[in-house]
């Protein structure tokens, strides 16, 4: 079995493996030291927020079996991308690749904000009226479907060595579990970290009630794009334990905590505030 098999055959247990072992990992982490305290019952959140990632999986597998590895496998194959039409040390096509999926990402993420008919699937992320480590993995559906779509048209121009595709997975759901979590990291070390990584503090402040705080900090795994592009916020202005989190047009449990709730969220109401291009400003911004 060479290298690429094994990928090909082990992706999901590596990547389950890892999905688990850091959700123990951040899960423990937020019961010793919280950021803020919960405004809604974890039992009630977690059964919703973690059967909305259980429902996305199994549509992912049904749609997408080969998922985002099998699509480098099969660019590989027809020598289509970037990185299979040209030779490039090993090392180098990983690196490029990782980086370049990763700004895609974050493309992608100002997209959904600047969009009306996107923001109205990624309300259901921003609609969680608390921050915790299941937050990091509650989309909708039909984002997470545009999200595998993006991602494939990205492979298939780019060509890239399956293992970046497998380094990339993990580390985007990773530290998206890391950055979405509700824990306590001290300022000076939360400072020092987010100059590689966006921390649970940075990403915070992109789920603020505010409009100008909620489009900003954009980054899910590297915090350069924000800070290159002009999206960084350092901090809320009603600090991390006084800031409210969610959105303004959905504050009751039914659409914000609840299942079917989050899932009809997309086809409910016009879409005002928040998205990029539409929202408006209740004070001057900061400089």
């Amino acid at each position: 079995m060479d290298w690429n098999e094994f990928l090909l055959n082990w992706e999901v247990p590596i990547r389950l493996g890892f999905f688990f072992g850091i959700f123990a990992i951040m899960a423990l982490w937020e019961l010793m030291a919280p950021r803020r305290a919960l405004s809604v019952s974890k039992a009630i959140r977690w059964t919703n927020n973690l059967g909305l990632v259980f429902l996305n999986s199994f549509l992912l597998r049904l749609l997408f079996p080969a998922a985002a590895v099998g699509m480098a496998a099969f660019a590989q194959a027809q020598g289509w991308g970037l990185f299979n039409y040209i030779e490039s040390p090993l090392p180098l096509a990983v690196v490029t690749s990782v980086l370049v999926l990763d700004f895609i990402i974050y493309l992608q993420h100002v997209m959904v904000h600047a969009i009306p008919v996107l923001w109205r699937l990624h309300r259901v992320h921003h609609a969680d009226l608390d921050f915790d480590v299941t937050t990091g993995a509650r989309f909708h559906p039909l984002e997470i479907i545009l999200s595998m779509v993006i991602k494939f048209a990205v492979i298939l121009l780019l060509g890239p060595p399956l293992v970046a595709v497998v380094i990339f997975e993990v580390i985007l759901n990773a530290t998206s579990m890391f950055n979405h979590s509700n824990v306590r990291i001290p300022r000076p070390v939360d400072a020092l970290l987010r100059l590689v990584v966006v921390t649970p503090d940075m990403h915070r402040v992109h789920h603020s009630v505010e409009d100008d705080e909620t489009n900003s900090n954009f980054g899910f795994n590297l915090p350069w794009w924000d800070r290159l592009f002009g999206t960084y916020r350092d901090q809320p202005r009603a600090g991390h334990t006084d800031m409210t989190i969610g959105i303004r047009t959905f504050r009751e449990a039914r659409w914000c905590s609840w299942l079917p709730g989050m899932l009809a969220i997309p086809f409910v109401g016009k879409v005002q505030d928040y998205a990029i291009n539409r929202r408006r400003w209740s004070e001057p911004r900061e400089r």
